[in-house]
């Protein structure tokens, strides 16, 4: 029973951080590439240089015209699908690699910011382990038994 309960928690926390992230794209307009070079501007003296990298990666996604937005409906609507009960399992697969690209993206352009470090890799474990959970549900999938 208690374990139940955590697993509920911690759906509600992945698929709450992702609802949120998802929102938080939509928040902003995007800036023009005019603002984006001007921006990066003010960071080229070597010192600034994991903020330049940081500023360009984000900014290539939002200049694609879509990638930014798309990331934002998978996160708000695989979010929902973790907080759903009937769906928790498939939102928590689908949500696997936009975690552990959250989680990637802070351990190489953000190593030095340990409390967001910390959470994303909570939040990736959070989704391993909601997918681990259902393990008898797929580990058929992995091997399959020769006739």
């Amino acid at each position: 029973m208690k374990l139940n309960i955590l697993f509920i928690v911690l759906r509600l926390i992945l698929g709450g951080m992702m609802l949120y992230g998802g929102i938080q794209k939509f928040r902003k307009p995007i800036p023009s590439p005019i603002e984006v070079v001007e921006k990066a501007e003010k960071f080229k003296a070597p010192e600034k240089e994991s903020t330049l990298q940081k500023i360009l990666y984000i900014s290539g996604a939002k200049q694609t015209g879509y990638f930014w937005q798309v990331l934002g409906i998978c996160e708000l609507l695989f979010g929902l699908l973790v907080l759903l009960q009937g769906t928790s399992f498939i939102g928590a697969v689908l949500l696997l690699p936009i975690t552990l690209h959250i989680f990637l993206f802070h351990a190489f352009l953000e190593a030095d910011e340990f409390g967001e470090l910390l959470q994303t890799s909570g939040l990736f474990a959070i989704n391993v382990l909601l997918i681990l959970k259902e393990r008898n549900k797929w580990k058929h999938l992995l091997w399959i038994k020769p006739i």
